[in-house]
């Protein structure tokens, strides 16, 4: 199991979720990649070394942003977590910043 941390940005939004069920399916997969993290979708061309896992609930698709890197035993970084809607515009913004 892989220690997972969570870049403020995906913390805030996983924070203001007040839906339970919706809340319980990003832990479900959180615990999915933490265990192993390559179940999520491995993105290529500007997003590559980026991993995407799609959460369906309630007729909307979520997506949780990862990437995983290796110090000293193996880390996931959760980037960002949102709603798919204009969810890969906000990554690639998000990612020129960091």
């Amino acid at each position: 199991m892989y220690e997972v941390r969570f870049l403020p940005p995906a913390a805030k939004y996983i924070k203001k979720i007040k839906d339970r069920v919706l809340k319980q399916r990003f832990r479900e997969a959180i615990d999915q990649i933490r265990n192993d993290y390559t179940v999520g979708q491995a993105k290529t061309g500007d997003l590559s070394g980026i991993y995407c896992y799609d959460i369906y609930y309630n007729q909307v698709n979520y997506e949780i942003a990862y990437t995983v890197e290796f110090v000293e035993d193996t880390l996931v970084v959760v980037i960002l977590a949102g709603t798919r809607e204009n969810f890969y515009q906000t990554l690639k913004q998000y990612i020129k910043k960091w």
